[in-house]
């Protein structure tokens, strides 16, 4: 497992070239290095994390290296790209809160589907409402919260500051007209590994 590790981080090192050239990033302009407001060391350590979590996503399903996209500035994962339903955009959002280092996760991933306007358009009030329940309770800082609604079902990812909002949240969402479900992956402040070793 370890030797598979080292030969993914190797090949990705290989084809990630040099470290001054300019790269397109996850904003959709090209950055130079030189440029980059990241000390040297948090770069590298980024670099790192990218090449780690690329390579778990990668053991998990080859057909990730073509669909799911990652980038981390600062220790905060973005991830984008299209998956084929919920449950493996859930299983992705976790994959990147337990690689070490992790700040926060921005999940922008798609699911694959025909679309259905009626149902999309059910899901996106549905998001809304419970968007709105969040920001006007006083108990839960709402962005600390990524919210998706799919076939009436809702998935928030985030962090709590303490379990009590983690509950709040939870509650909040159950409470919103016509939810078929809630699946919430809700980390814990104090559960987070920032601290380095």
């Amino acid at each position: 497992m370890k030797s598979n590790f080292f030969i993914i981080f190797f090949f990705g090192l290989i084809l990630s070239g040099c470290i001054g050239v300019s790269s397109k990033g996850i904003f959709g302009t090209g950055v130079s290095i030189a440029f980059d407001p990241r000390s040297v060391g948090t770069q590298i350590d980024d670099s790192i994390m990218e090449k780690n979590l690329s390579g778990r996503i990668l053991l998990l399903d080859k057909k990730y290296l073509l669909t799911v996209n990652t980038k981390i500035l600062d220790g905060r994962i973005f991830l984008t790209g299209k998956v084929d339903n919920p449950e493996e955009k859930l299983k992705l959002t976790k994959l990147a809160w337990e690689t070490k280092g992790t700040r926060s996760v921005r999940n922008d991933i798609k699911i694959k589907e025909s679309f259905n306007f009626q149902r999309s358009a059910k899901d996106i009030i549905i998001t809304s409402q419970l968007r709105t329940a969040l920001i006007f309770n006083k108990n839960i800082k709402a962005t600390n919260y990524q919210i998706d609604t799919y076939k009436k079902k809702i998935y928030i990812y985030g962090i709590a500051l303490t379990s009590g909002e983690k509950d709040e949240v939870i509650k909040e969402a159950k409470e919103i007209l016509d939810v078929k479900g809630v699946i919430a992956s809700i980390i814990l402040v104090d559960d987070l590994r920032i601290q380095k070793d």
